[in-house]
């Protein structure tokens, strides 16, 4: 049995509690702190990652007791409903499954699904083992489409010849089996919109590539599914999103990790992504000042706190682009660039932007 086998990992750490009750003592659990204090920026890495700090949890302690009962029935429920039988199940199937009255009470285990989603990540930290492996997924809210050819589940999906909806990109990507790749790099777009305007163009086909789109910030079967491609078929991956600071945050996102997910950093980060997306020269370059869109002052806050991430406050680049925006008080969606001709961003300008490596890092 694999030493990595999260069925011998869940047992093992089972047993481990048993042991404690057997000796006398109180059932308690010791796990790495997920809140902000304990997350670190690795400058040599260049990712986020959970720090030193620990903490505990133990059952005859009345402020842990029920957590610690939702962690260990949580962690019962994926071993002997999931794990033994090869299935997976969706988060909300999951918050359905364990939401019982605990005996002799009236208290329910769980009373709302965020409560079985902690327990979920805290099993992540606890074992080391991530959420997919639990076979635990979400929901799929992302396409891909261009020269890929690949196994899923046992059926051999061809990428290429999908229509305009492309492949659905499960939540769990890493039992996904690359037979065949012959793109030259893979463009992630965080809006659908801009997708289906390339693929109808067949921008992935002129320009041998893979586009790959979510709705808005980047789920992990999508993060996931494009280290792996980097990693594994060692493809570039350029990013496109608006030009604001909310753009600016899924590329680091994808580029460095993000705070909810520090613990999983190792498997989801790509350190060598690039922005392709509009940047301030771009609204200067192709005139899209009369389609600035005011910023707020939620903008104006995020900007600042944004800009004070580790990760870019020494990027003079990024910081240039920050002033910029804020130079102009305002910001621009990539659909603004339909100004220009419905087609111009697939006929035009990203194919410029590549072929002269305009990229911000």
């Amino acid at each position: 049995m694999s030493r990595n086998d999260p069925k011998r990992i869940l047992k093992a750490w089972g047993e481990k509690i048993v042991e404690q009750i057997k000796k006398g003592k109180g059932p308690e659990i010791n796990f790495p702190l997920r809140n902000l204090s304990n997350i670190v920026f690795d400058k040599k890495t260049k990712t986020l990652k959970l720090g030193d700090k620990y903490g505990s949890r133990n059952f005859f302690n009345v402020a842990h007791s029920k957590k610690f009962l939702q962690t260990i029935e949580v962690a019962s429920i994926i071993k002997r409903e999931l794990l033994e039988s090869g299935k997976h199940e969706h988060l909300r199937g999951v918050f359905y499954m364990t939401k019982r009255t605990i005996p002799g009470t009236k208290v329910n285990l769980v009373d709302d699904q965020t409560e079985s989603d902690k327990a979920i990540e805290d099993l992540e930290v606890i074992t080391g083992l991530s959420r997919e492996q639990l076979h635990v997924s979400a929901n799929k809210m992302g396409s891909m489409v261009g020269k890929l050819i690949l196994e899923d589940n046992g059926d051999i999906i061809d990428c290429a010849r999908l229509g305009r909806g492309g492949y659905s990109i499960p939540s769990i990507t890493d039992e996904l089996n690359f037979k065949k790749v012959e793109a030259e790099y893979v463009l992630y777009m965080e809006k659908a919109s801009i997708f289906e305007r390339l693929n109808e163009d067949k921008f992935w086909q002129k320009n041998n590539c893979i586009l790959v789109t979510s709705q808005g910030q980047t789920t992990r079967g999508i993060r996931r599914l494009l280290q792996r491609i980097s990693e594994e078929k060692n493809l570039p991956i350029y990013v496109l999103c608006d030009y604001d600071v909310y753009g600016a945050y899924i590329y680091s996102v994808i580029k460095y990790g993000s705070i909810a997910l520090a613990h999983a950093s190792e498997r989801l980060t790509i350190p060598n992504v690039k922005y392709i997306g509009i940047t301030g020269d771009d609204v200067e370059k192709y005139d899209l000042k009369k389609h600035l869109i005011k910023l707020t002052d939620k903008d104006h806050a995020r900007m600042k706190q944004v800009a004070a991430y580790d990760w870019f406050k020494d990027n003079k680049e990024w910081q240039r682009q920050f002033k910029l925006m804020k130079n102009f008080g305002g910001k621009v969606e990539i659909q603004a660039l339909s100004a220009r001709g419905i087609s111009f961003i697939s006929e035009t300008y990203l194919p410029e932007k590549i072929r002269k490596k305009e990229f911000l890092d």
